[in-house]
């Protein structure tokens, strides 16, 4: 699936089942909890926490798809591309950054 194809795949669904996009304020801070939950899996499985047993269950690719799904719908309703939008971050990246981490001495 490409970006766009995600991005008119979340809409289809949020205009179907979904019924309508919460607001942008909503699916922000909708998105926060979400990337909580990616910072608890990520804290327990490779850091220093221990799992609880409410931890059990959790899957790390189904959160993260949940952060993705949340971004995708900020990006539908507030009209951003996300392949126009990746693809100038990228360029923007490569050039800012062409010799910035070959040269950072924590790296090596």
């Amino acid at each position: 699936m490409t970006i766009q194809q995600a991005q008119e795949t979340v809409d289809q669904w949020i205009n179907t089942t979904g019924i309508r996009y919460f607001n942008e304020l909503t699916n922000t801070a909708i998105l926060m909890e979400e990337v909580g939950e990616v910072a608890r899996i990520m804290a327990r499985k490779y850091g220093e926490q221990s799992f609880k047993k409410s931890d059990e269950g959790h899957d790390l690719a189904d959160e993260l798809a949940d952060v993705l799904f949340v971004l995708i719908c900020l990006a539908n309703q507030t009209g951003v591309n996300l392949t126009d939008a990746m693809a100038r971050n990228m360029e923007k990246k490569n050039i800012r950054d062409a010799d910035r981490h070959k040269n950072n001495e924590k790296l090596l």
